[in-house]
């Protein structure tokens, strides 16, 4: 069982070296019955004896959870395993004609269970799917942290942050760019990937600026106390706002330069 979509060299590999562990396992077990020969279908569990195995001998099968396809298998892969509640929502189904080979579930296990060398390939290959699963999840999940309010979409002109107000939440923008202003005049630039209104949190003391989107915009809102603790357990975090930081110094220096200049 493999999730579609592009995989990494690593996964590829990996995926090729368990999709070989099965008819190993198999050697010297014969098959319970013929081949079943079957034609694309919505519901393949449905037409498959629940106390039996199958090597996948020709075709693809994909797995559905709810309306999604997330999972499949392809030829010289266990049918079967897989069982119970927990896979009460996965629904199999083909696009195209499938030829299985059956083996009785019990007399499959025996036999896996009978000789050791067996029985740690079996291990192997639970433990490279699960590999499997923790490489897409590392994919998947934003590098440094993921919120717990999660993302919100503004339009242009959205004020995310009031000078003035209390702090309780940290500003990532993950797509668009925003303007900071102070009593009404603006004071710099909030790009893509840059975190903001931290400061207050530090200091305790309200909001100092005004935030407001320059364009339409995603943001992700981090709580402050999951924030603060983030800070304290991973340096890349505290190194990114420490760089943020600088940045916004930088560009208040320039505009007190410029003003000094106009007023000197």
């Amino acid at each position: 069982m493999y999730l579609l979509g592009e995989q990494s060299a690593l996964a590829d590999a990996l995926i090729n070296r368990l999709q070989n562990l099965p008819a190993q396992w198999l050697e010297g077990l014969l098959s319970c019955g013929p081949a079943l020969e079957l034609e694309a279908t919505d519901d393949l569990s449905a037409q498959l004896p629940g106390d039996h195995v199958f090597l996948l001998a020709e075709g693809v099968i994909n797995g559905y959870v709810g309306a999604r396809a997330l999972f499949y298998w392809q030829e010289g892969d266990l049918i079967g395993l897989q069982q119970g509640a927990e896979w009460a929502d996965c629904r199999l189904r083909s696009d195209g004609a499938l030829r299985l080979l059956p083996y009785r579930r019990h007399d499959f296990f025996q036999h896996l269970f009978a000789d050791a060398s067996r029985a740690e390939q079996f291990l192997e290959y639970l433990l490279g799917q699960m590999a499997l699963l923790a490489h897409a999840v590392a994919e998947l999940k934003p590098r440094e942290f993921r919120s717990t309010n999660g993302f919100k979409r503004v339009e242009a002109g959205e004020t995310l942050i009031h000078q003035g107000d209390a702090a309780d939440h940290v500003f990532v923008i993950i797509d668009g760019h925003a303007e900071a202003f102070v009593d009404g005049h603006k004071v710099g630039d909030v790009p893509k990937d840059e975190i903001f209104g931290a400061m207050a949190l530090f200091t305790g003391e309200p909001r100092n600026a005004t935030v407001v989107t320059r364009e339409p915009s995603t943001v992700m809102l981090i709580p402050g106390d999951q924030f603060l603790s983030m800070t304290r357990s991973n340096p890349k975090i505290a190194h990114s706002l420490i760089e943020s930081m600088a940045r916004r110094i930088g560009q208040l220096n320039k505009q007190i330069t410029h003003l000094t200049a106009k007023t000197g």
